[in-house]
């Protein structure tokens, strides 16, 4: 009991870096537990030292200190940012972070045309929901852009989706026509909009719903052709939209906003113990 109440036990805890377009989401780790988790803006004008000074008071604020951390992982969609976040990690949290796609053991097949392709925050989303969810199963990702992961019922990763997301599309609206507001993204309970900021609204958010099922659905036809008629499809959500989207969805089951930390503490797991076999 004493290690959990003293948030800077030596050497006790994983910090995991998941590095968006949009954002940078951070979660601490006591074992399997996320403690605490914080979101940043994701700048690429930002230095090292910004982004260390920044996470070095947030983690102080909530009483943690870079002498508690064991290790620190990083998963990142934004190659310019490996660099600086890597910087960040040795200079102020004092770990060389293990960076998503470098040598980690993800224990999962990817069986795509070039497996170097396909973005960290894919194949972590992929290990955290077959870990917890099991296969087949459909990963929907709901940020910047919207993916959808295909996991089989093995554990092979077999590809998926990527669409623009809700803020790219309510961006490239407001800013290539004259007349149309920037408007709060929010479900109406009716479909007829009765102004111009009602009608963006349901074309945006339905519409949005509408390409996230019908994309499920077609995935699920064609998971099915190899799975098994019979096999029952799990879809999970995650990302940003996740909520606003899924929660309207006709094939969405699971909303798991944690799933990307997760995957991330257990690629650390599964790197640090294919890591003692070794030795």
């Amino acid at each position: 009991m004493a290690s959990v109440l003293n948030k800077n036990v030596p050497d006790s805890r994983l910090l995991a870096l998941d590095v968006g377009n949009t954002n940078i989401t951070i979660g601490i780790f006591l074992g399997s537990t996320i403690e605490h988790q914080w979101r940043l803006q994701s700048n690429s004008l930002k230095t090292s030292d910004e982004y260390g000074i920044e996470i070095e008071q947030i983690l102080n604020h909530w009483g943690y200190s870079a002498s508690c951390l064991k290790d620190v992982i990083l998963g990142s969609v934004v190659p310019l940012m490996n660099h600086r976040m890597s910087t960040m990690s040795r200079r102020y949290l004092k770990h060389e972070p293990i960076i998503v796609g470098e040598g980690t053991r993800t224990g999962m097949a990817i069986r795509m045309d070039n497996p170097k392709d396909v973005g960290a925050d894919r194949i972590v989303n992929a290990v955290a929901g077959y870990e917890k969810y099991g296969g087949p199963l459909i990963v929907v990702d709901i940020g910047t852009a919207i993916t959808h992961d295909v996991i089989s019922s093995k554990g092979e990763y077999l590809g998926g989706t990527i669409a623009p997301g809700v803020g790219i599309a309510t961006d490239g609206l407001t800013s290539r026509t004259a007349k149309l507001p920037k408007v709060e993204l929010q479900l109406l309970d009716h479909a007829i909009g009765k102004n111009t900021a009602e009608a963006m609204q349901v074309g945006i958010i339905q519409g949005y719903i509408g390409l996230v099922d019908h994309l499920t659905a077609i995935l699920i036809d064609e998971i099915k052709e190899t799975e098994g008629r019979d096999k029952e499809v799990t879809v999970v959500a995650t990302g940003g939209f996740s909520s606003l989207l899924s929660s309207n969805s006709v094939y969405t089951q699971y909303i798991d906003h944690d799933l990307t930390l997760q995957g991330l503490r257990l690629i650390y797991e599964r790197t640090m113990r294919a890591r003692a076999n070794e030795k």
